[in-house]
């Protein structure tokens, strides 16, 4: 198994913490995580984009011109596509880019980042974050104490409207709870910051 470091949010060292070699200590497949990375980067599109099609644009209603007699093509709408200002063929209409991994794959996809943050010793994990006040300020100071001077993702075990308020202002600092885990955030952030109690939950659910 894993061992990290255990500190607290003074950044004082208060001993060390086993991690479940099924959650944070298998080898990285890097095909199911570049998977899961595409498909949730789809599931974020808006999908709003639409053209008109001959049907929808203005105009058009009569036949233009004789079908016989002109020496011109025959033509039954001036807003056909090969007209200027006709509609539009196989254009973009609304729809959903998103699409379902199996369960299986997620997991794996979610143990691989997570392993990978432990290789490269980018998880620093604490025995709790308790902030009475949103403050900015003491969330700063938590981050100077543990040297963290880069993107991080702090991960709590549960919701906490103190702490989530303290870090929103913080340039390339995000809030959320193990519930909310994702690869695309475990890869996004450079640094995981992770409560003991946080820890469990996600072993719980993914060992």
């Amino acid at each position: 198994m894993p061992n990290v470091t255990l500190y607290n949010q003074s950044g004082t060292k208060v001993g060390e913490i086993q991690l479940a070699d099924s959650v944070f200590g298998i080898e990285p497949n890097e095909h199911v995580l570049h998977t899961a990375v595409i498909k949730q980067r789809a599931s974020l599109r808006q999908g709003t984009h639409k053209v008109k099609t001959r049907t929808e644009v203005r105009g058009g209603g009569r036949k233009p011109y004789s079908q016989k007699g002109t020496g011109r093509a025959r033509q039954g709408s001036i807003r056909a596509p090969q007209w200027r200002g006709g509609g539009v063929v196989f254009g973009p209409t609304p729809r959903t880019y998103t699409y379902k991994l199996n369960r299986k794959v997620r997991r794996l996809a979610l143990k691989s980042a997570l392993s990978q943050k432990v290789l490269e010793n980018n998880i620093v994990v604490l025995d709790a974050l308790n902030i009475e006040t949103p403050k900015t300020k003491v969330m700063l100071n938590v981050l100077e104490a543990l040297n963290i001077d880069t993107k991080v993702l702090v991960v709590l075990a549960e919701d906490d409207n103190n702490v989530m308020l303290s870090g929103r202002n913080i340039p390339g600092v995000l809030t959320i709870n193990a519930n909310s885990v994702n690869v695309l955030d475990l890869l996004n952030f450079n640094k995981i910051l992770i409560t003991q109690d946080a820890v469990k939950k996600i072993e719980e659910v993914l060992g």
